[in-house]
């Protein structure tokens, strides 16, 4: 039987994953939030599914029973990760022909680490509390594994970046800026190795926790200064991290700082694409595909 795929949460990743398999699998179902956006899944190639969080229709219980593959890419909340929450109200027989699963995650769930290493087996020690959610929400599909014996892939994924998410993106806004706090390092990932790994380890079956992140941990300002170098203009003033305008969210991604090691994925078999920023932002240029086109035009 050709392999089925349903996706709660057919957003950024989910839609660059959903591209990945096109052609190798024989149905791609994604949710969104409203009828507005189902045009769009439906030039991705995903048959939309209306989805709040609030209950499993009747048309998404169908496609349900005859999944094979699931992904989840839906953030969860106080109560819970509703997804989760709605199958199991659904019942244990509501995906009898399920044989994996994968649930997206953040490498937030670390917390702070002092620039330290973090692998899969680091301690986990959450500040905001969205990470805290996730980290609930991690557990509770790792305890649907073990009930159902269904392998669940768990991908911890660093800042996501590619096409229409970058830093030429912001220097088109007029938005860039260089923001400087002396240590602070983050990792990121590209969206297309976030499709790529999602397929492998779904060929694999495979279970458990991934980093999924590239090989350099940097400084915010570099990327912004190396993508001002590639588009051949002066990068913004660095701006100090206590004189910054900040919103409190993205203020509190400052407020940790760890480097995540994606040795695991790599041992898994899966070749990162884009290793670092440097490699992610001159394919974007190369390609012209900064702006928002198919990250499989870079491929």
């Amino acid at each position: 039987m050709s392999a089925r795929v349903f996706i709660f949460g057919a957003g950024y990743s989910a839609q660059a994953f959903a591209g990945e398999i096109a052609g190798e699998v024989g149905f791609i179902g994604g949710t969104t939030r409203s009828e507005e956006k189902a045009g769009t899944l439906i030039g991705k190639g995903i048959q939309p599914f209306v989805y709040t969080g609030d209950g499993l229709s009747e048309d998404i219980l169908e496609a349900l029973r005859a999944t094979t593959h699931l992904l989840v890419s839906i953030a969860p909340g106080a109560s819970g990760d509703p997804v989760l929450t709605d199958l199991q109200a659904a019942g244990s027989k509501v995906m009898p022909t399920l044989q994996w699963a994968a649930y997206l995650s953040t490498v937030g769930v670390y917390g702070d680490h002092d620039g330290a290493w973090v692998d899969e087996e680091s301690q986990c020690r959450p500040t905001s509390r969205r990470s805290k959610w996730r980290l609930d929400a991690e557990r509770a599909w790792a305890a649907f594994s073990q009930e159902t014996k269904t392998p669940v892939a768990i991908l911890r994924l660093s800042g996501i970046h590619g096409p229409g998410r970058n830093a030429f993106v912001n220097f088109a806004a007029g938005t860039a800026r260089r923001i400087v706090k002396p240590g602070q390092v983050f990792n990121r990932v590209h969206v297309a190795d976030i499709a790529g790994a999602l397929r492998h380890l779904m060929h694999e079956r495979a279970d458990g926790i991934y980093n999924v992140t590239d090989d350099l941990p940097a400084p915010p300002q570099d990327v912004v200064a190396y993508a001002a170098r590639l588009m051949g203009v002066e990068p913004p003033p660095e701006i100090a991290f206590e004189d910054a305008d900040m919103s409190p969210m993205a203020r509190s991604f400052y407020g940790e700082c760890k480097r995540a090691s994606n040795r695991k994925l790599k041992e898994k078999g899966y070749r990162l694409r884009y290793p670092n920023y440097r490699k992610a932002l001159e394919a974007m240029w190369r390609a012209k595909a900064w702006k928002g086109e198919s990250a499989a035009n870079m491929l």
